[in-house]
């Protein structure tokens, strides 16, 4: 049986590089679907180290919003990420998947994402440090 602390760890390492990530493209100009990508990723593998650290058995999802709603049975402040998580989820999907070209959001819409993201993981660490 895998060591449960060190896969916390690793969730959390790999949604922090994503959300670094995101905020460097963000300040470089990148397309703003590839930034609301990472910062889908960064809250998923944040959320899922959470979990994790809660007992949670690990599930293959993207849906942040199922996530969060996981999560809030642990925390019911959780809940002030529900809309982030149902924004992000829908523009994960859409650029992810085709038909149609990449998508374009509003950077002051990222913007707003790339804020919630950091807010989520700052809450993920101190929940689970």
């Amino acid at each position: 049986m895998p060591d449960r602390g060190k896969a916390v760890s690793e969730w959390l390492a790999r949604g922090a590089n994503d959300v670094q990530t995101a905020r460097l493209a963000f300040r470089a100009g990148a397309p703003t679907g590839t930034i609301a990508v990472l910062l889908q990723q960064a809250a998923e593998k944040c959320l899922k180290g959470y979990l994790l650290s809660r007992g949670w058995r690990l599930k293959k999802t993207h849906d942040l919003r199922e996530l969060v709603d996981r999560a809030i049975d642990y925390d019911a402040t959780f809940n002030d990420y529900l809309d982030m998580a149902r924004r992000l989820t829908a523009y994960y999907l859409e650029d992810r998947y085709p038909p149609g070209p990449p998508m374009d959001y509003p950077s002051e819409e990222i913007d707003d994402m790339l804020g919630q993201t950091e807010k989520l993981i700052a809450r993920i660490n101190e929940a689970t440090a």
